[in-house]
């Protein structure tokens, strides 16, 4: 049971429906304001690309919801940033005829926000929660009679003051995406029905999501172009879409054109000081330290120390890429440069 003491206002406990609108105007907020990511994003699973292993068992899980007329399980989408966790949201609740309601877990500070969230669902829509391994404890465990039984489990007042009292939910889809499957709580972890890893995207699956969006937003693109750009950008549509803008910004800013070629690409990257390998400088800066202690392996904490830089980001945005090209590896002992990124130092003396 999870209490609610009297240091979070339970006074008011449950939230009003202004309460319930503030809490929503903080915390769902970045999907519906930034119309330049949703007018890209696909409307049904067909337009999605890529992800077919997933799509194929989520279209059986949500088919088979739909004919026992219930909500679809819980789920959690798990993966690295970029890859589309928030995208297939969206299109699980346009397939199951509901709303989906977006949260970012740090945005919610304390139980009652997570409370109010819960009371404002109606029967059989989606509460989405970004970064969920990032809830509080507190929340956390108002989740878990949430999840399993739809309800809410509360304690307010304290002292001999304090009563308990059960609060029905609707029946509902709770949707977890997060980058760190690990630092979700086993209890939490274990009350989803699905759990789906979002793997990398191939370059011929990128090249077509960056076709795709080069057409939306007016861009003539040669398919060279589109597959050049395609293979440096880490296998995550994110990526892809960012470095098309930037490109289109320097097409028609320096070539006063929308017409984008092989050669342009490369300029433009070259402009952003990324190479043909989709490295940038801190990509370079982080291998050329590694390669200075020859053969030895160094530890992650070691890196971050001496490039000045926070070792959660090395490990989730810097390192995933090296590991995937071949040009990293994760040991006991340390992080160790392979044969190819040696191969590929040695090709870029001038610059190291």
């Amino acid at each position: 049971m999870a209490i609610i003491s009297s240091n979070i206002g339970d006074t008011n406990f449950p939230p009003s429906r202004k309460e319930l609108r503030v809490v929503d105007s903080d915390i769902i907020n970045e999907e519906k304001n930034n119309k330049n990511l949703n007018f890209a994003r696909p409307k049904t699973f067909n337009e999605f690309i890529g992800q077919e292993r997933l799509k194929s068992s989520l279209r059986i899980a949500i088919d088979a919801s739909i004919y026992r007329k219930e909500p679809l399980e819980h789920t959690l989408l798990y993966g690295q940033p970029g890859l589309g966790k928030t995208t297939l949201a969206f299109l699980i609740a346009n397939e199951m005829n509901t709303n989906c309601r977006v949260a970012n877990a740090p945005a919610i500070e304390r139980p009652r926000d997570i409370v109010g969230l819960l009371l404002g669902l109606k029967e059989g829509e989606i509460l989405f929660i970004d970064e969920i391994h990032r809830l509080n404890r507190l929340t956390e465990e108002l989740l878990y009679s949430a999840m399993e039984d739809f309800r809410l489990d509360v304690t307010m007042g304290a002292n001999r003051g304090a009563r308990c009292r059960t609060i029905n939910l609707p029946k509902f889809t709770l949707i977890g995406a997060t980058t760190k499957l690990a630092s979700i709580s086993a209890p939490l972890r274990d009350r989803f029905g699905i759990s789906q890893r979002i793997e990398f995207y191939s370059n011929n699956e990128l090249q077509q999501i960056i076709l795709n969006f080069s057409r939306l937003i007016n861009l003539n693109l040669e398919n060279e172009a589109s597959f050049n750009l395609a293979k440096i950008s880490r296998g995550t549509p994110r990526i892809a879409l960012r470095l098309l803008k930037r490109i289109r910004d320097y097409a028609q800013v320096i070539k006063n054109t929308n017409n984008i070629s092989s050669d342009v690409v490369e300029k433009a990257l070259n402009s952003q000081k990324i190479d043909e390998k989709g490295l940038d400088p801190l990509d370079r800066k982080y291998l050329s330290f590694l390669n200075l202690n020859k053969n030895n392996p160094i530890g992650l904490d070691a890196i971050a120390a001496g490039l000045g830089d926070d070792s959660s980001m090395l490990e989730f945005v810097v390192e995933p890429y090296l590991i995937q090209i071949g040009f990293l590896m994760r040991t006991s002992r340390g992080r160790l440069l392979t044969s190819l990124a040696k191969k590929y130092i040695n090709s870029k003396n001038d610059k190291y």
